[in-house]
């Protein structure tokens, strides 16, 4: 039957009618996910690397209603295989939810809510929509992991290019110094906002203005690479004009609004060079799609596509009430404290080893105390968490060693160091880092410690966040609740690592007694 005679599309709120069971599906995700959409659109508005996100929703729709004119869905045809892909979904979010992972809760909702279409309206439609769709994959704020390898491969390349450029430096760790001043990569130097931004922006033009796939992959890898090169020469721009300038320019706020216009130079260069190569010769529609779905849909059983919903909702619902039934927090307090003594005639003592203390945000009890043996010291941190949630987590970015920005301490990674404990075959891994006081490189360090650190959940050493998150979230799983500590020791170096061994062999001898009083306290 030819296009021509189909009957006229309906206007008004008859459009609608056929969304109505996906619209509802989607209703549902949003309703029940509430909390974790919630917590994403709070990331958004207080991290600037994440601001591009409030563009998401609406671009998406917008690009949607681009389709509208080549969509049919008289024809909606439910594929109920989806509900196997949304059921990982679900795992996956409660998984998140039960380790306290907001990167896997917030894909996992987004990712539910794009499945909502194959699933209600079919394969067709959800081709039709396929780029739409996965567009907002952008909202999910994912990318802080990429903060510290970036803002090592920023410091990398601008000290390297400094000595280049015949200027010498000093470094240590993320700090250098150079004979006009001292310079720091932050956080914001790390250029992941950049990053991030150029290729929501990138896959985006590459969509609208290339046809082929090779030509829109293409300009989506160059819309990765650029931003990181990029960042790398503007850090290393804005050292060199501080330099030739004796710190006039390109210091303070300067430097930010200096990167922001470089940054902006470049992304423009790399569109203008992207349109020139663009095509933007019109897809054309396969004939008599329209009749065929027409056709398709007088066979179509119009109440499939509102079971398929009931099916979703079923599906969601059952897993909110699993984490709902797995979130009933315990009762009681846990107590711990440190042993008077320990192997190797270690006894608990005062005064403090130092001024120092990690920043682990609300734990449900911290034990701390220095250990002495004669002249030697070696500090014991003990934080210890219980009912955790999005205001109280043992692994998180938030909890760390030292704030960022510190002027007071500098923590410097070292490598991880593996120490076999006393009376067992077993060998564990602890994560090293060099703390030195004060931040500033240029100063003499009054005093210098090596911290060693671990957890310990559910019995076990855990040396990683990943695999500390996983054992929470299996832990909870089992019904034997999310009660974890983090185990730091410390003692002071010189600048050749001398009391590294007295450490090492601390460890290796009272981690053991250390690990009792945890397991003890998450029994109470």
């Amino acid at each position: 039957m030819p296009e021509a005679a189909l009957a006229p599309r309906p206007a008004g709120l008859a459009a609608l009618a056929p969304w109505a069971p996906a619209l509802a599906a989607a209703a549902l995700v949003l309703a029940l996910f509430g909390d974790t959409f919630a917590s994403m659109v709070a990331i958004w508005w207080r991290s600037d690397t994440y601001t591009h996100a409030f563009l998401v929703p609406p671009i998406a729709l917008w690009l949607i209603w681009r389709q509208r004119d080549r969509l049919d869905l008289s024809a909606a045809r439910p594929a109920p295989l989806w509900l196997v892909p949304m059921a990982a979904a679900c795992v996956l979010w409660l998984l998140g939810h039960l380790a306290g992972v907001a990167a896997a809760t917030h894909l996992a909702a987004v990712a539910l809510l794009v499945m909502v279409v194959p699933a209600v309206l079919g394969h067709a439609v959800a081709r039709q929509l396929a780029f739409p769709l996965s567009f907002l994959l952008f909202a999910v704020p994912v990318g802080d992991f990429l903060v510290e390898p970036m803002m090592q491969g920023t410091a990398d390349f601008t000290v390297q290019a400094l000595r280049l450029s015949g200027i010498p430096v000093y470094r240590e760790g993320l700090q250098f110094v150079i004979p006009t001043g001292n310079w720091s990569v932050v956080e914001a130097c790390s250029g992941v906002r950049y990053l991030i931004a150029s290729f929501m922006v990138g896959t985006l033009f590459a969509y609208l203005n290339f046809r082929s796939l090779a030509g829109r992959l293409v300009f989506m890898a160059v819309s990765l690479a650029v931003p990181v090169v990029a960042n790398w020469l503007r850090a290393y721009l804005i050292v060199l004009l501080g330099h030739v300038s004796g710190n006039k320019l390109a210091a303070g706020a300067d430097h930010l609004i200096y990167g922001w216009v470089f940054f902006g130079v470049v992304i423009f260069i790399m569109f203008a060079i992207g349109a020139r190569f663009a095509s933007r010769e019109p897809e054309v529609a396969a004939p008599a799609t329209a009749a065929k779905l027409a056709a398709a849909g007088a066979r179509n059983d119009r109440r499939a596509p509102w079971l398929s919903t009931l099916a979703v909702a079923a599906l969601l619902v059952a897993f909110n009430l699993v984490a709902w039934r797995l979130d009933q927090p315990a009762s009681s307090t846990p107590q711990l404290a440190l042993p008077d003594r320990l192997q190797g005639d270690w006894a608990l003592a005062d005064p403090n080893l130092t001024t120092w203390a990690p920043r682990f945000d609300k734990p449900s009890v911290v034990a701390t105390g220095t250990y002495r043996r004669g002249d030697a010291a070696v500090g014991v941190w003990l934080g210890h968490y219980r009912n955790q949630g999005a205001e109280r987590k043992l692994i998180t970015s938030t909890n760390v060693l030292v704030p960022g920005g510190s002027a007071e301490w500098l923590p410097i990674a070292a490598p991880a160091q593996g120490v076999r404990l006393a009376g067992s075959d077993s060998t564990i891994t602890l994560r090293a880092t060099l703390l030195r006081t004060p931040a500033d490189p240029k100063v003499e360090p009054r005093q210098r410690l090596r911290v060693l650190q671990t957890y310990r959940i559910g019995g076990t050493f855990v040396g990683g966040d990943a695999q500390g998150k996983i054992r929470l979230a299996l832990q909870r799983l089992l019904g034997r609740g999310d009660d974890g500590t983090v185990l730091l020791l410390y003692a002071e170096v010189d600048e050749s690592a001398a009391g590294a061994a007295l450490l090492e062999d601390f460890a290796a001898k009272n981690l053991p007694a250390l690990a009792a009083a945890a397991d003890q306290a998450a029994r109470r």
